[in-house]
C-alpha cells in the first residue's frame, strides 16, 4: 500500500495515485508531526506515528489533521484513526509548555503573546482538525489502545465510534495542566456521560479504563489489544455494507437529534425520507 508521512520529508513522500484504487493523501509539514494518512478504496486510515513520544500532539499535528480533512477523496466512506505503538496518544507534547516550545512551532508562551483574535484563530485551526471527523458522508472510527490522554481523548471523542483495547486509559488532563479541553471534546463527553460525570472526570483528571468506558458509552466495544485491528476492520466492513446515501442521511439525522425537539426531528426525518424515496424510485 502506498503511504506518505504527513509531516515527513515532502520531497520523498509518494504522490497521490489518482488513477488507482489505492492512493495517499499527503500534506507536507514539519517532521515533528508524525502523522500519515493512507487511503485504500473507501477506507482512509489516519495514523499518529510518533510512538517514541507516545504520539504526542502539537500545533502542526492539528493543522495537518485539518488538511487531511480538506483533501480527503470523495470516495472515502470510513475513516479509521489509530496510533502507532503501545499508545493511541498521550496528549499535548509537553514541550509546548516550555519557553523553547517545539522547534518551528513555538509554544503556549509564544501563543499567549498573540492578540485575542489571532489566538482564537490559532485555536480554531486546531479545532478544524477534529471537526471534519463528524461529517455525515463518512463514519469515523477511533481504534484506541493504551494512553488516550487530553488531546488524545478528544481525538477519540471526535470520532463517531470508538473501539478500544482492554488496556485503554482515557483521561481529560487539560484542567490539571491549567487549560480547558478545547479540541471539541467537551460536548461529546457531556452528551455521552452526562454533565455531572463529565465534570467529575475532567476536574479530577482521573483515568477511565476499558470496562468503565464501555459502561459509560465512551466505547462501543473493548477487545484484547491483539484483536483491536481486526475488530476495527470488521466494523469498517459492516459499515460499508450499508447504502452510502442512506447512511449519510441517517447519520445527519442522528447527529442533529440531540439539539431538536421531537417535532423538529420528525420533520427532519420526513424531509430526508422524501429525498431518499425520490432518489430510489425516480426512474420508475
Amino acid at each position: 500500500m502506498a503511504e506518505a508521512a504527513v509531516g515527513g520529508d515532502p520531497e520523498h513522500a509518494p504522490e497521490t495515485g489518482e488513477g488507482s484504487d489505492v492512493s495517499t493523501v499527503s500534506a507536507a509539514a514539519p517532521a515533528e508531526i508524525g502523522l500519515r494518512c493512507e487511503v485504500d478504496g473507501e477506507i482512509a486510515t489516519v495514523t499518529l506515528d510518533r510512538p517514541d513520544k507516545r504520539n504526542a500532539q502539537t500545533f502542526a499535528t492539528w493543522s495537518a489533521l485539518a488538511r487531511i480533512g480538506d483533501t480527503l477523496p470523495e470516495r472515502v466512506r470510513v475513516v479509521v484513526v489509530r496510533g502507532e505503538g503501545p499508545s493511541f496518544s498521550a496528549g499535548i507534547d509537553l514541550r509546548m509548555f516550555t519557553p523553547e516550545g517545539v522547534p518551528g512551532q513555538g509554544s503556549f508562551a509564544s501563543a499567549a503573546a498573540l492578540g485575542d483574535t489571532e489566538l482564537e484563530r490559532l485555536i480554531a485551526e486546531a479545532q478544524r482538525g477534529f471537526l471534519w471527523l463528524r461529517r455525515p458522508e463518512i463514519v469515523s472510527i477511533a481504534a484506541v489502545q493504551g494512553h488516550a490522554i487530553g488531546a488524545g481523548f478528544q481525538l477519540a471523542l471526535a470520532c463517531d465510534l470508538r473501539v478500544v483495547a482492554d488496556d485503554v486509559k482515557f483521561c481529560m488532563k487539560e484542567p490539571a495542566l491549567g487549560l480547558v479541553p478545547d479540541l471539541t471534546g467537551t460536548k461529546p463527553l457531556a452528551d455521552i456521560v452526562g454533565v455531572p460525570r463529565a465534570i467529575e472526570m475532567c476536574l479530577t483528571a482521573r483515568v477511565v479504563g476499558a470496562e468503565e468506558a464501555v459502561r459509560l458509552g465512551l466505547a462501543e466495544i473493548a477487545v484484547p489489544a491483539g484483536e483491536l485491528d481486526q475488530t476495527t476492520r470488521d466494523l469498517a466492513a459492516a459499515l460499508l455494507a450499508t447504502d452510502h446515501a442512506a447512511a449519510t442521511a441517517t447519520k445527519r439525522l442522528l447527529r442533529a437529534a440531540p439539539g431538536r425537539t421531537l417535532e423538529e426531528q420528525a420533520a427532519a426525518e420526513r424531509a430526508e425520507q422524501v429525498a431518499r424515496i425520490r432518489a430510489l424510485f425516480a426512474s420508475n
